[in-house]
């Protein structure tokens, strides 16, 4: 029997926020023991937790879609650092270092725990004809698009910009048609809780079409844009209302440059499991 904890992630209230089951001492179990086992939670993300191969990480993380795995994603690092610290665990020093598929992460601790956003994989324009399969696959028109880029840092991020939240929130995705995995963004009026709205749909092979609070995504997207000028340094932004969620995503960009994409973290379940 190994513990299990289930933890909300990006929402102050539980329920809200983006679950995440999260498999303590995972350390022996095989891939397809893994892959089975997120298939059966059917959450957009089970991670389980083993001992570290490098020596500066805490814990090495591995991530599961129904789907398949991940190299990095963003509200399971958070909800897995979250599980791992309250069973007891210790860091080596100030942070937390979690080891994946996308190399060393680090997560620091405030008000809320924050990882640092990687590194895009991908980045820059899309293709004229992949855009175009994208914008049929949304339901609108390619004037509707204000700007387009890659935006991946493991998932297969193409991200898109609306003139609003408005137009975020009214989507209604093909998502048989979608060639990619795809966050949409739109802003909020000026001097509204939240700076932007955010999106993010998948194709079905990841066995879910909508995420509801993504934080990989949220961490490209602030690189793409705080980058460009498009987005302030530090903002909030909302993600899950249109599947009766409240996620609040908090981005700070630190004196070194650093994005850190932070929010509030909830065990909302604990037990063992016998996988």
């Amino acid at each position: 029997m190994r513990q299990l904890r289930q933890v909300d992630v990006f929402a102050a209230t539980p329920l809200l926020g983006n679950p995440v089951a999260v498999v303590h001492d995972a350390d022996g179990l095989a891939d397809d023991e893994m892959a089975a086992f997120a298939r059966w939670t059917n959450l957009s993300e089970t991670t389980f937790l083993l001992a570290p191969t490098e020596p500066e990480a805490d814990y090495r993380l591995r991530i599961f879609t129904p789907g398949g795995e991940l190299p990095f994603a963003g509200h399971p690092t958070l909800g897995s650092a979250h599980a791992w610290l309250e069973a007891g665990g210790v860091p080596r020093g100030a942070g937390v270092v979690q080891e994946c598929g996308v190399g060393l992460v680090r997560l620091r601790r405030t008000d809320r725990l924050a990882f640092a956003a990687p590194p895009l994989l991908r980045s820059g324009p899309v293709a004229a004809d992949l855009l175009d399969d994208i914008v049929a696959a949304l339901g609108i028109d390619r004037d509707d698009v204000l700007d387009a880029a890659w935006a991946d840092n493991g998932p297969g991020w193409v991200g898109v910009r609306l003139a609003s939240a408005e137009e975020v929130l009214a989507l209604r995705p093909d998502f048989a048609a979608l060639p990619a995995e795809v966050g949409v963004v739109g802003h909020h009026p000026a001097g509204a809780e939240c700076a932007i709205e955010v999106r993010a749909f998948c194709r079905p092979a990841m066995g879910v079409t909508e995420d509801p609070v993504t934080g990989s995504l949220n961490a490209s997207l602030a690189q793409w844009l705080t980058t460009s000028g498009v987005l302030p340094p530090s903002y909030v932004a909302a993600q899950g209302r249109a599947l009766g969620r409240a996620g609040r995503i908090h981005v700070d960009t630190d004196a070194a440059g650093v994005i850190w994409v932070g929010g509030d973290t909830l065990t909302t379940i604990t037990g063992t499991v016998a996988i």
